[in-house]
């Protein structure tokens, strides 16, 4: 700590922002004047301890409800959601083998043959038409 003798009117420098001056002294008491700009907070000890104390209740009251929440969370997810493999299979027809079960992809491409199929059983009537024409 440092420790510095001032009289009436005389100031120190904190930084290069931070101005405090001796404004009054009264028996036991002395008055200070502090200059500094508005970002940079000025609070007696006193307040500035309840400050830090209340800042500390409101940590310690976010991490508890964070932590009941985090333990209410794993309980709500698995009652909520479905398996991932019943999930997986509800949107597709079921499978007749085990390689188009996982993903699904075999059941678009067994749909997109009948495609094929159906559009080349067409075609040869749309050209007969034609050429009767």
């Amino acid at each position: 700590m440092l420790v510095l003798s001032r009289q009436k009117d005389e100031s120190i420098m904190i930084g290069d922002d931070v101005k405090i001056t001796i404004v009054d002294v009264r028996g036991d008491k002395v008055r200070l004047g502090i200059a500094a700009p508005r970002e940079i907070p000025v609070h007696r000890m006193e307040i500035y301890e309840a400050i830090q104390r209340e800042k500390k209740e409101k940590e310690e009251q976010a991490d508890k409800q964070a932590q009941e929440q985090s333990k209410q969370e794993p309980q709500e997810q698995t009652q909520v959601q479905p398996p991932k493999d019943e999930a997986e299979q509800e949107p597709t027809a079921p499978a007749s083998s085990d390689a188009s079960r996982g993903s699904g992809q075999e059941q678009p491409k067994k749909v997109a043959k009948k495609r094929t199929k159906k559009e080349s059983q067409e075609q040869p009537e749309k050209q007969h038409q034609h050429q009767n024409k």
